[in-house]
């Protein structure tokens, strides 16, 4: 039999967790042990205020099924209402073991050319800055227990590309981003920084995906979420894709490329087809691991 992945002693903070996939994260986690920040501001689907109160709904049920939680309801988008969210958990449970940031909003749908700045924003500050900030808030008390898992959420509408979303892929590039560097300087503090990019059945993503919404229940993705959040889980960096019942992985890559000491653009436009061949093609650790590859045509050791 296999051993069941539990969470007893962890705390976690999901945000965005009063619906959809951060609800599912959030029930998934605490049903195997994990003490859980439910965050969430009741916000509609353009972040403006609804009056509503799910994350309190979402640690109510928790608690109901005997687990252990606590709501709370401060902006991700802020550094002040992150810091909030850390000393919730820290004055409630005492640590923070995990931090999944889910929490997301759409700004709509507007073409690139109906794009205002203020929208712009919006999506940025939930989406990357909401992700920079609570991922900080969380990194010092990380760093002083010598251990932490993040898992970020991007999409693929960021690696992809999808039309009216540039603002939204924007951001969600950004968080692959800032999670591959985060990943670097995590590791040696014990923080493992991993990326999700989900595809499910949520009101953000409305009926997009036609007659595969009837797969796409989210809690398919939360054991994704629960695998990356394990202590026992040892991938540190990466990007999977889950939806529907699939796992797979998403990553960034490098060709070998054509190398002329002399290049000038016709040689860019003459040898297109070898520096754009995808045979042997690495996927670098680092930035600097790409530039080797550069380096190593001049018998360079980086």
């Amino acid at each position: 039999m296999t051993e069941e992945l539990r969470f007893d002693g962890r705390v976690a903070v999901v945000t965005g967790a009063g619906r959809g996939l951060g609800r599912a994260h959030a029930l998934t986690l605490a049903s195997r042990g994990a003490a859980v920040v439910v965050n969430d501001i009741g916000g509609g689907l353009d972040g403006s205020a609804t009056g509503e109160d799910p994350a309190a709904s979402v640690a109510a049920e928790i608690i109901g099924a005997g687990g252990t939680a606590v709501a709370d309801t401060h902006s991700v988008g802020e550094e002040a209402g992150a810091a909030a969210i850390m000393e919730a958990a820290i004055e409630q449970f005492g640590r923070v073991d995990i931090v999944i940031n889910n929490a997301g909003n759409t700004g709509g749908h507007p073409t690139f050319g109906e794009i205002t700045e203020d929208a712009a924003m919006a999506v940025i500050r939930t989406h990357l800055l909401g992700t920079l900030h609570v991922t900080q808030a969380a990194w010092a008390p990380m760093v002083r227990q010598g251990y932490g898992r993040v898992v970020n959420t991007s999409s693929g509408v960021g690696y992809f590309g999808h039309p009216r979303a540039t603002t939204y892929a924007a951001a969600k590039m950004g968080v692959a981003g800032l999670s591959r560097a985060l990943a670097i300087e995590g590791a040696e503090h014990g923080i493992a920084v991993n990326v999700l990019a989900p595809i499910a059945r949520t009101r953000m993503a409305g009926g997009v995906f036609g007659d595969l919404d009837a797969h796409l229940d989210p809690e398919l993705v939360s054991a994704v979420v629960a695998y990356l959040a394990h202590e026992s889980c040892d991938l540190n960096g990466r990007a999977l894709t889950a939806g529907a019942g699939r796992v797979g992985e998403l990553f960034v890559a490098a060709t070998p490329g054509h190398f002329d000491p002399g290049l000038t653009p016709e040689s860019v436009r003459d040898h297109l087809v070898r520096a754009l061949d995808r045979t042997d093609h690495q996927v670098p650790v680092d930035a600097m691991a790409e530039v080797a590859m550069t380096a190593a045509f001049h018998d360079i050791e980086l």
